[in-house]
């Protein structure tokens, strides 16, 4: 029992590193960047689950919001946590959960693990596009051709790699316990 919490925080530990890592490789664009972060959070959720997926996109948010330069552009603090990118950041915890909760109830097949992480980035893209209209009085088509639109290709073709990469892990990472 010991040695599984063991092997969940420090897996939950590397998936928050390895989206801090996925944050840095970024296209710089006017109001939202483009970065590899959904990856490493499509993976999390694929491979620990939603318990644990949730929780490592926490302690990646939190490690943000306490001044570890974890966010695209090497950001960090209150100020972007809760800024125009912030409900997107948030939006990485309830992305993690869906995926992890749907890949497990539909199961782990490339197909199905492409729908979990297509919901789960719908649901990041509508809370963070939400929180990004709040914070920037903008309607909705100019947010959605800011922070959707020039997203979506990228975000299949990392759906697509994720779904991938998460059938070839599981096993090992399933061997290790």
């Amino acid at each position: 029992m010991r040695n599984t919490l063991t092997r969940q925080l420090v897996l939950a530990a590397l998936f928050a590193a390895l989206t801090a890592v996925c944050s840095q490789i970024q296209i710089p664009l006017p109001m939202i960047p483009i970065n590899l972060a959904l990856f490493a959070v499509h993976l999390c959720g694929a491979l620990l689950g939603a318990k644990w997926g949730a929780l490592s996109m926490a302690v990646y948010a939190l490690l943000g919001a306490v001044g570890v330069p974890v966010f695209a552009g090497f950001g960090s603090g209150p100020a972007v946590l809760f800024g125009k990118t912030g409900g997107y950041i948030i939006g990485y915890i309830l992305c993690a959960a869906i995926v992890g909760l749907l890949s497990r109830r539909l199961g782990f097949t490339f197909p199905k693990l492409c729908l979990s992480m297509a919901v789960g980035v719908i649901v990041c893209y509508v809370f963070g596009t939400a929180w990004f209209m709040a914070i920037s009085g903008l309607n909705l088509a100019t947010s959605l051709s800011y922070c959707v639109l020039p997203f979506l290709p990228g975000d299949a073709v990392k759906i697509l790699l994720a779904a991938f990469l998460a059938l070839r892990l599981r096993k090992p990472l399933q061997a290790m316990s």
